[in-house]
């Protein structure tokens, strides 16, 4: 069996977000017609290419998949972890949130037919996946309950 102690992630997450009247509000997107979780609810997910970091990659999917530019992009002192029987595939997901100005309207992809902001408990419910309902919850908390991010967190800032 090899080592995957030391394996570079091969997927990312991004949990756009903005602020308002003390609120943290998720941007979540519905998944199209002929796409991988169609109909689905989720935050922003992709691959990451040869030779690019996590960190590139997160950036570059959030561009992407909504044309839009984030005020703050951040690392989340977490991971998304699930395993994937069919693959017997032990997934550790780097995680990524960036702040969006609060007229942000992004403009789709392919990839989905919906986006709407809600708020951290109704942007849990939407999705199916538990891990990224904890993710939701501890990004709400972070940036309720601290006064600013640690800078190792912090991939660029406007």
């Amino acid at each position: 069996m090899p080592d995957t102690r030391f394996t570079a992630p091969s997927l990312i997450d991004v949990y756009p977000y903005r602020m308002s009247c003390g609120a943290v509000h998720f941007m979540m997107f519905r998944r199209a017609k002929g796409t991988l979780y169609e109909g689905q609810w989720r935050m922003i997910g992709g691959k990451v290419m040869a030779g690019e970091t996590a960190a590139a990659a997160a950036q570059r999917e959030f561009k992407e998949e909504t044309s839009l530019d984030a005020e703050l992009f951040w690392c989340v002192p977490s991971v998304n972890s699930f395993f994937d029987f069919e693959r017997n595939m032990l997934h550790h997901i780097p995680v990524f949130a960036c702040s969006c100005k609060t007229e942000a309207k992004p403009v789709l992809n392919h990839e989905h037919d919906s986006y709407g902001w809600f708020t951290a408990a109704e942007a849990a419910k939407l999705t199916a996946w538990p891990e990224q309902q904890r993710l939701i919850r501890l990004i709400e908390r972070i940036l309720l309950h601290q006064d600013s991010l640690p800078n190792e967190w912090i991939l660029s800032r406007p």
